[in-house]
């Protein structure tokens, strides 16, 4: 099953019904890991097919340690998935990050604890390098999409994933400035990860909707807030969406693309047929 897909996005259910969307074609599908977060939607954006995936279902109704991660990646792999758009909330813990902005982060640090952060495993053992967790091609080229729509943008700096679902205490909020840490999110890890085993350009769209909890003279962050900046930036994520459309490149040589080349570990002989057969769409070009 292969949409030839110009890009595909992970974020709200409320992309689905952007100006321009035209064509559409829903997806149910199931995968060797399960059911993906919601219905996969395809449509013609720009003249160019395009896939929408809802992370944390129709409604809003899955916790982001509940996400069914492996199964969203693998659902879009299916369908011809080459990169894939992350578009998320997240908190600043930098002052020049402001709610409203938009970041485009270039480093991820992973401080979940609960989540299925591999496709391999029982019998199979793969070491991907994720030393860049972000595509930086793709990357410039949402930056630029951001840019180019009006919106206020930075590009780089470094995404820490937290489990959730609550927010952060004062405390931990101040620990992760202290590391370094410029903006705060529930979802980036392990979909990124999980992305590069499937070989797919990956980058990240994130909202800054509050500061946390550190910034003493702004409100703490409550889902009111997040909810009222997120409604207010879906305009702008679907524009810069629109503008991607119509300049992304396709990029064959990318090295996210071939990130499997060197990770499988396992002597083919050894590898048990039932797993085998649940990770050939990421594996079999390596092993004929």
């Amino acid at each position: 099953m292969n949409e030839n897909l110009a890009f595909s996005v992970i974020g709200g259910s409320g992309l689905y019904h952007m100006q321009g969307l035209g064509d559409t074609q829903e997806y149910l599908l199931e995968t060797p890991f399960g059911k993906p977060s919601s219905p996969i939607i395809v449509g013609t954006l720009e003249g160019k097919r395009v896939a929408f995936l809802a992370r944390h279902g129709l409604g809003h109704c899955i916790s982001p340690t509940e996400v069914n991660y492996r199964a969203n990646i693998y659902a879009l792999k299916s369908l011809g998935a080459k990169k894939i758009i992350s578009i998320s909330a997240c908190g600043s813990l930098r002052e020049d990050y402001a709610p409203g902005h938009i970041v485009v982060p270039d480093q991820i640090f992973d401080n979940t604890k609960e989540r299925a952060r591999t496709f391999f495993g029982e019998g199979f053992v793969a070491h991907v390098g994720v030393a860049d967790p972000f595509c930086d091609n793709l990357s410039r080229s949402v930056f630029k999409s951001v840019r180019t729509s009006g919106a206020i943008v930075h590009a780089g700096g470094t995404l820490i994933t937290i489990e959730g679902p609550r927010f952060s205490t004062r405390a931990e909020s101040h620990a992760y400035r202290a590391w370094g840490m410029s903006i705060i999110g529930m979802t980036a890890s392990p979909e990124a990860f999980l992305a590069r085993e499937a070989e797919i350009c990956y980058a990240t769209m994130a909202h800054v909707t509050d500061y946390d909890v550190w910034h003493t003279s702004a409100e703490p962050v409550t889902v009111e807030m997040v909810i009222q900046t997120l409604n207010k930036n879906t305009e702008t994520a679907q524009e810069s969406l629109r503008i991607l459309a119509r300049n992304l490149e396709d990029n064959p040589n990318c090295s996210c693309q071939q990130a499997l080349a060197s990770a499988l570990i396992t002597s083919p002989a050894v590898i048990p047929a039932e797993t085998r057969k649940k990770l050939d769409l990421l594996v079999d070009k390596y092993l004929k």
